[in-house]
């Protein structure tokens, strides 16, 4: 059976800069996979290729079978997309602007009328409908965007950073969402910068940096991989840094960590923990904050490119 989303050798350039490089791709049939990087990795450049919306350099792609280059015609009529840049007309309604989409899609009028209907209600936004979408909220907003990708009842939905700028309650009805639709046999394609958006909805993962992918596979399996628990210490006095980290070296592997703190792989995990801090304080270290954490996304990602990926610490519990 072809899978839903394929990608060989996958090249994008602009100029001289390869923003991907030469990646591959494959995405089982309703699964929700996630593509995970920093800004500037890839990301949204491989989606609007996979999407036709660029054209690659190099490489090939399928998505719901067809060649994205040969057969663009033919992707877009299978594939729902909701870009993170997506251009919403603030003065029509949320009712007007799903009827649109779904002309386009060539609907007919009680058809259309029925479909908008439902998709309404299931992205929670009925009693909006009638409402200027300018007068709606960031997350009303992505939650229209997601019903405008889903009018024609595509095969493989793409959602290019759904929550980015999302409060925590949206973020959770968006995920909800996302979810639900999976439940239904909708394959998803999902690039974030969120780690926990990831690891929450992804059955499977592949981390892009620097156009090329470093990791991939499940993010339980990932982070097995990593080994050890992390080690996290805020010193009182950025003077003893150089010391406390030589006392840190003694119980693991360092590890990235951001600026300010130092962090390690702590062999043996917290039966360790109180050897740590008598280490530090026997050397006249004082901390002012610990904390023993069980490998993360975040680690995954630093084992892969020897960096935390910015905004790693201000996601939500």
């Amino acid at each position: 059976m072809t899978k839903p989303i394929e990608a060989e050798g996958l090249v994008r350039s602009f100029g001289d800069l390869r923003a991907v490089d030469g990646i591959d791709l494959s995405v089982d049939a309703g699964e929700i996979f996630g593509f995970l990087g920093p800004n500037g990795a890839g990301k949204s450049t491989t989606v609007r290729m996979l999407v036709t919306l660029l054209r690659p350099t190099g490489g090939v792609a399928r998505v719901a079978g067809f060649d994205v280059e040969k057969e663009p015609t033919a992707v877009r009529r299978s594939i729902g997309v909701a870009l993170q840049d997506a251009a919403i007309d603030p003065l029509m309604t949320g009712n007007e602007l799903l009827k649109l989409q779904a002309v386009l899609h060539g609907l007919g009028g009680k058809v259309a009328a029925t479909r908008c209907g439902e998709l309404l209600e299931r992205v929670g936004l009925t009693a909006a409908g009638d409402r200027r979408v300018g007068e709606y909220s960031g997350g009303m907003r992505r939650r229209l965007d997601l019903a405008l990708a889903l009018v024609h009842t595509p095969k493989v939905l793409f959602l290019d950073e759904p929550t980015t700028g999302l409060d925590p309650t949206s973020r959770q009805a968006v995920w909800e969402e996302v979810r639900s639709l999976n439940d239904d046999g909708t394959t998803v394609f999902l690039t974030t910068q969120y780690l926990e958006e990831a690891d929450q909805l992804a059955g499977r993962i592949a981390i892009i940096d620097g156009g090329k992918i470093v990791r991939e596979g499940d993010p339980t399996t990932l982070k097995e991989q990593v080994g050890d628990p992390t080690l996290r210490v805020e010193l009182a006095d950025t003077v003893m840094a150089d010391t406390a980290a030589q006392v840190l070296a003694a119980f693991g592997e360092t590890r990235p960590a951001r600026e300010g703190r130092l962090a390690i792989g702590l062999a043996g995990g917290a039966s360790r923990l109180a050897d740590v801090v008598r280490a530090l304080d026997d050397q006249g270290v004082h901390v002012a904050h610990i904390e023993l954490d069980s490998p993360s996304l975040d680690d995954v990602f630093a084992d892969a490119t020897g960096r935390r990926l910015e905004g790693a610490e201000a996601e939500p519990a």
